[in-house]
């Protein structure tokens, strides 16, 4: 329930803040955000019960709910389409980065410090982000992409006035990435208790070997949209490139299942880092709904595609749980996770369509 506390509130937060990304100033709202975000880590460290725990862990979904929505909408702003599959992974894989050098860095503060003065360093010291955030990132982003030069004065008040346009693109977005987040979250939650459950690892070492995986992941997604970028520029069509990637990607997962099979600890270990190869589509399932929304909805759009993820990231850790405890193997959590991408690839290619530049839907209703 600990686990869970984080993505319930995390989870429920990203339509709102979709919806403020469309509207408010990022440069001011990222910075408070973020603000909330390192508070209730770093305030972790003094909780004195559950109670508290679950608390900070609920507060912490608050502030870290602008990552995602506020990242896509930024890079949906200053690149077109063709060209946002590496900077789409470069930003979203530092998440990877940091699991990758916090998995070790984690433990190792554990260790030394204790659980308390480990939040309190991690939640305290990221603050230091706010000094180049604030220096560099500018105060206004150009007005040419945020709306089209052709739309009114009635259809940018429609769009205004419209909370979202909901069609089959938007709910095969969604479970799409409820499925690869359920596989994601499934990493982030149970890898290291298994690590030092099942191949004996003590703690130090699960926290190295854990990191393996998402060394993979940060590598492979920005590689995978800079590749995807790359034959599109040279003529391929987006739509056919992005989701063939997406569908080799997702195969990747499946290797996680042999590894909660092999005898060898090494092996297994190897398996895993290799699962983490799902990493190539994670850009490129992210670009779809830059393609896909209304240019004045990315937000929106990335709230909603975020929400449905996460409801993953909420079962994922209760679910693997109840499965461990009521079968007595990991086998049974793990093979979930890497079943649903397959789940996943049907949604992206049955459900949602065509990708490319898309006009402002105000502009569109109106002129029909």
């Amino acid at each position: 329930m600990l686990l869970a506390a984080f993505f319930s509130t995390y989870a429920l937060m990203q339509i709102p803040i979709g919806w403020a990304v469309d509207r408010f100033n990022l440069r001011r709202f990222f910075a408070v955000m973020f603000l909330i975000w390192c508070a209730s880590q770093g305030l972790t460290g003094l909780a004195t019960g559950l109670g508290m725990l679950i608390f900070f862990r609920m507060l912490l979904g608050i502030g870290e709910s602008i990552y995602f929505p506020g990242g896509v909408k930024i890079v949906s702003v200053l690149f077109a389409s063709k060209d946002r599959g590496l900077p789409t992974g470069l930003f979203n894989c530092g998440i990877k980065a940091g699991l990758a050098v916090g998995a070790p860095l984690t433990a190792l503060l554990i260790q030394h410090f204790g659980w308390r003065r480990m939040f309190l360093l991690v939640g305290l010291t990221a603050l230091l982000w706010l000094a180049p955030w604030l220096a560099i990132f500018p105060s206004r982003l150009p007005k040419r992409y945020t709306r089209a030069s052709e739309m009114d004065t009635v259809a940018r008040q429609r769009a205004r006035r419209r909370f979202v346009s909901f069609d089959r693109n938007l709910l095969g977005i969604c479970l799409g990435f409820f499925c690869w987040d359920y596989y994601f979250y499934l990493f982030l939650t149970w890898l290291p208790d298994y690590l030092m459950t099942v191949r004996h690892f003590h703690l130090l070492a699960a926290g190295l070997y854990a990191a393996l995986p998402y060394l993979v992941f940060m590598v492979s997604e920005p590689l995978g949209g800079w590749i995807a970028d790359r034959f599109i520029r040279l003529g391929w069509n987006e739509t056919i490139v992005r989701k063939t990637i997406v569908t080799v990607a997702f195969l990747f997962g499946l290797l996680l299942i042999l590894a909660t099979h092999v005898l060898s600890p090494a092996r297994a270990i190897w398996l895993i880092a290799g699962a983490g190869l799902t990493g190539f589509g994670a850009a490129n399932i992210v670009v779809f709904a830059q393609s896909c929304a209304p240019e004045e909805e990315v937000g929106i759009w990335t709230g909603f595609m975020n929400f449905a993820g996460n409801i993953g990231g909420i079962i994922a850790p209760i679910a693997t749980g109840f499965l461990i405890a009521r079968t007595g193997s990991y086998s049974p959590g793990f093979a979930i996770g890497p079943l649903l991408l397959i789940v996943g690839i049907f949604s992206y290619w049955f459900i949602v369509g065509e990708l490319g530049p898309r006009r402002h839907s105000a502009g569109a209703s109106h002129r029909a």
